[in-house]
């Protein structure tokens, strides 16, 4: 158990469904959000169910680890971009999460989200940064813990994200996240083991 109170190694599975990506092409600028699949126990929850070039893709790869939209348990939004959260509609069971807050259906549940536990493996931090409300997902699997988080956006950067208002605030998220986390899953790249090269 890590000083936060955070687990190191616990029972969770964790699945990117669709690695994320921010690029400008000819026709525009294409977004993709990661969106990635976490089990522990009766739980499935989906983290950051935003944009994507395919519903039908991102449900293939869902059902490739054989769970239905109907069966995922718990959403989680890293932050309220709509390229994070677009496709939330797609679970139509599932609670939400978001950084002060779980709604379940039409009942509004207040909470600070650090420290909520969603599973027996799975925490949300808070980790202001990107936007002041930026929250991660911490899933205790055997190998380690797996971060969902956009306090990067991938392994190749930005170094410096240009949406945070504090760069300050974002490097002492990095740095609680970096005390846990073996393996980063970022808001718009695949996932990546931090190493000294990873921006702080």
């Amino acid at each position: 158990m890590a000083a936060t109170g955070i687990p190191l190694t616990g029972t969770a599975s964790v699945h990117v469904l669709a690695s994320g990506y921010a690029r400008e092409d000819p026709d525009g600028e294409h977004v993709g959000s990661t969106v990635t699949l976490i089990r522990d126990g009766a739980a499935a929850i989906i983290v950051d169910p935003g944009m994507v070039a395919s519903r039908a893709e991102l449900l293939a790869a869902l059902a490739g680890h054989g769970v239905t939209p109907e069966s995922v348990t718990d959403v989680v939004f890293s932050h309220h971009h709509p390229d994070h959260t677009v496709n939330a509609a797609l679970f139509p069971a599932a609670r939400i999460h978001d950084h002060w807050a779980t709604y379940d259906g039409d009942l509004w549940i207040s909470r600070d989200a650090e420290g909520a536990q969603l599973s027996p493996s799975v925490r949300l931090i808070a980790t202001p940064g990107h936007t002041p409300q930026d929250i991660t997902t911490l899933a205790a699997t055997p190998d380690g813990v797996h971060a969902c988080t956009h306090a990067w956006w991938g392994a190749d950067g930005p170094a410096q994200d240009p949406f945070a208002p504090d760069p300050a605030v974002l490097a002492a998220s990095r740095a609680r996240i970096l005390a846990v986390a073996k393996v980063i899953i970022p808001g718009h790249g695949p996932a990546f083991v931090p190493d000294g090269s990873t921006p702080r």
